[in-house]
């Protein structure tokens, strides 16, 4: 259980994450858009209400600065692998190890800060000013950084020598006639004195055109252009623009399925939430196209086109791109998704399909109930599966209502995912299970029932043991029934099993030797001092069939 210290804590740092990125949305404004754009006033204002928040949490706001990521009192509030637009490595590259903002710093300082970030990003390379020099030229009041000199390698002093070595006349004279000798010797130029290139660069040059590369190759163009589009979307109040950025939108969702692109689908679709929340004066057809945009992907036809190209396409994308999409889908998506694995081909989509279904199922239970009502055999044969590795209690009468489903293959699954699931609720099903049609049906059912215990078993059980119907039954059904007899009867069994196993009398006809060895493996399950006893009695039995069972049940071998 979590404690008031622990949830302020939580809260505190939830906040700090949140000031974070909104100054790297920030930062983005301040790069793109001219202080009079509404975008950047917007950007501006998210910013100074985040710092009015942490202000809430905490005095002073120290941000340790390594190369990936911001942290704070120990905690990772900002993690930005992409160096291209990181706002931890920009900092960290120019030798700012911590930043330190001091309550005031959203009035005016903070704007100026993020703009020398954005401008040290710009520098030429042969630029005289760096980042620290453009925080210094701010001369700051409320921010506060500590940095390292970069390049800078540790120089030991020499140490002073106690004794002077003493200079005479002669040596001076020889030194100077050395130097005019060397000023009137002629002059020879090797071309090892010159670069190999008139425009020679340095390791730090070189360094920082790899990296800018680097940036180049590796900045995602997409996420930024769709950044762009719904920043306009969020804080653009016209309805005119608003349609028009909807209709790219709309249109561009089709697109990025066909290339391949589930990485920027799953981002519209996550960042169709964010402006739901945060947008104002969203009319209300605004928000209909909105809501429409995710519900679309989750359409069966639609989501059938993209999953037979999945299955048919020669290169695949990767595990997490397709996780990322399929985390994004609506629960009534799942009956389409179970529909599909009959179908499938490509093992690597399949298991990536299991996965979403298996988390949709798990968060809307009520859909993998309406999955069962299905009448496709292999579409019911994955759904009730999936059920029984769920064991969710809400689908249990859906699975007892697939034992009186035509096809044996269904309610064979249906037994098997009652017996995971396991609660009194599934017990109750599998009773209608012990009269099933299908020989195998009727044996898994008795052997749960048996190894459960379940009491509201033990009536038709009995009536099998006692009625003749079982008689016909081949050995292991008769064992199945005996067995879940004596775990259920127990002491209560006794005079009925061992009448079958010994019967008393001179006019007592035995029993036929498979009905007498289960009642002795009854006897064993029973497990009684007095059920051993009665075993005991008949361990030199003539028939080797029976013998042999009661030794069995004797030495505890018995299996359900």
């Amino acid at each position: 259980m979590t404690t008031p210290t622990q949830e302020h804590e939580a809260q505190a740092i939830a906040t700090v994450e949140n000031l974070a990125q909104i100054l790297v949305k920030g930062m983005r404004a301040i790069q793109l858009y001219l202080p009079n754009n509404p975008v950047y006033q917007r950007a501006v204002q998210n910013i100074k209400s985040a710092f009015g928040q942490v202000w809430g949490e905490t005095f002073d706001l120290v941000l340790v600065v390594s190369e990936a990521s911001l942290t704070w009192d120990g905690h990772e509030v900002l993690a930005q692998e992409s160096k291209s637009d990181s706002l931890a490595w920009i900092l960290f590259k120019d030798g700012v190890r911590s930043v330190t903002f001091q309550k005031g710093v959203e009035d005016e300082e903070i704007v100026r800060f993020l703009a020398a970030i954005h401008q040290a990003r710009t520098l030429d390379a042969e630029a005289s000013d760096d980042l620290l020099t453009l925080l210094w030229d701010e001369d700051f009041q409320y921010i506060k950084y500590d940095y390292v000199e970069l390049g800078m390698d540790e120089v030991t002093p020499l140490a002073p020598s106690d004794e002077e070595p003493e200079v005479t006349e002669d040596d001076v004279r020889q030194q100077v006639q050395e130097e005019v000798q060397e000023e009137t010797a002629p002059t020879v130029i090797s071309i090892d004195d010159f670069d190999s290139t008139m425009y020679f660069l340095d390791e730090n040059e070189i360094r920082y055109l790899n990296d800018e590369i680097e940036r180049e190759y590796t900045q995602d163009l997409r996420s930024n252009v769709l950044s762009m589009v719904f920043d306009l979307l969020e804080l653009q109040t016209y309805s005119t623009v608003r349609a028009e950025l909807l209709s790219i939108l709309d249109n561009l969702i089709p697109y990025l399925l066909a290339v391949g692109d589930f990485h920027a689908v799953a981002y519209i679709l996550r960042e169709i939430r964010v402006v739901m929340e945060r947008a104002r004066e969203l009319l209300p057809e605004h928000v209909e196209t909105l809501t429409a945009l995710p519900a679309r992907l989750s359409d069966p036809d639609a989501l059938g086109q993209l999953l037979q190209s999945l299955d048919e396409a020669a290169v695949h994308p990767t595990e997490e791109e397709l996780g990322e999409l399929f985390r994004e889908l609506h629960p009534e998506a799942l009956s389409t998704l179970l529909a599909w694995f009959p179908r499938l081909t490509n093992e690597r989509v399949r298991s990536l399909l299991y996965a979403a279904a298996k988390r949709l199922a798990q968060a809307y239970p009520e859909e993998l109930v309406k999955a069962l009502e299905a009448n496709d055999e292999q579409v019911l044969v994955q759904t009730t599966k999936l059920a029984g590795q769920l064991q969710l209690p809400p689908v249990v009468p859906g699975l007892g209502k697939l034992l009186d489903f035509d096809r044996v293959a269904v309610r064979r699954e249906a037994v098997d995912a009652l017996a995971k699931t396991g609660t009194p609720g599934a017990m109750q099903q599998l009773e209608k299970a012990i009269e099933d049609a299908d020989r195998d049906v009727r044996i898994a059912a008795v052997r749960v029932l048996g190894r459960k215990q379940h009491p509201g078993a033990l009536a038709p059980v009995q009536s099998a043991v006692e009625g003749k119907g079982l008689r016909d039954a081949d050995l292991t059904e008769k064992t199945a029934f005996f067995e879940a007899y004596g775990l259920l009867a127990g002491s209560k069994g006794m005079a009925k099993l061992e009448s079958l196993l010994q019967p008393r009398g001179l006019l007592r006809r035995k029993e036929d030797p498979q009905i007498r060895a289960c009642a002795a493996m009854a006897l064993g399950k029973i497990g009684t001092p007095e059920a051993r006893a009665a075993l005991s009695r008949a361990v030199g039995d003539k028939d080797p069939l029976v013998r042999n069972a009661v030794n069995r049940a004797l030495e505890g071998e018995a299996q359900p």
